[in-house]
C-alpha cells in the first residue's frame, strides 16, 4: 500500500485484495491466499456496475451486493466457503448475532464500524455485545484528523483490550 491518505473503505479494499491475492509469509517462499466473501450492502466496497466490480478486490473474492449483512453473511457461509468474511458499517440490531454466527462457523471476519475510541464502540449496544463476547481480536481506530492514519490499535489479551 502506498503512503497516501486513505479512508476506512479504501483501507478495507486494500486488505481484501491482499488477502485474496495472497500474502507472502516471512521466511517462506509461497504466498497464502484465502477465499474472501464481501457483503457489500451499498456497493461501496466493490463499486459494482452491471455485475462487475469496478474496484479490484482480488482473484479469490466473492461479492454479494445489495443484500443486508444479516442475510448475505449467512448466504456466503452456506454457499461460497469463505475463509474470511468482510462487511462495513456494522453496528445494527442484528449485526452482533450474525457476526457471532460467522465466527462460530469457523470463518474469520473483518468489519468496520463508526467510533472514535474504545469507549465510543462500547457505547453502541450491538458492538458492545461483540466486545464482551471477545469475538473481536483487534480493534483499529483510525485518526479523525489524518484520513487513513492509524490512531490506536487494541489487541485482545487475557480477556482485556490493551
Amino acid at each position: 500500500m502506498e503512503d497516501q491518505l486513505l479512508g476506512k473503505t479504501t483501507l478495507l479494499r486494500d486488505l481484501v485484495r491482499n488477502i485474496s491475492n495472497g500474502i507472502e509469509l516471512l521466511n517462506d517462499i509461497k504466498k497464502v491466499s484465502l477465499n474472501v466473501g464481501v457483503i457489500d450492502e451499498r456497493s461501496e466496497i466493490s463499486a459494482m456496475y452491471r455485475g462487475i466490480p469496478q474496484n479490484d478486490l482480488g482473484e479469490k473474492t466473492d461479492i454479494l451486493e445489495n443484500v443486508p449483512k444479516t442475510i448475505g453473511i449467512k448466504m456466503m457461509i452456506r454457499s461460497m466457503s469463505p475463509d474470511v468474511i468482510v462487511a462495513d458499517e456494522i453496528g445494527g440490531t442484528d449485526d452482533a448475532e450474525i457476526i457471532n454466527y460467522a465466527i462460530c462457523s469457523g470463518v474469520k471476519g473483518i468489519f468496520t464500524a463508526h467510533g472514535s475510541s474504545l469507549d465510543s464502540l462500547n457505547n453502541n449496544p450491538e458492538l458492545n455485545k461483540l466486545i464482551k463476547l471477545h469475538i473481536i481480536e483487534r480493534i483499529i481506530i483510525l485518526s479523525n484528523i489524518h484520513k487513513g492514519n492509524v490512531s490506536k490499535i487494541y489487541k485482545l489479551e487475557n480477556g482485556r483490550y490493551v
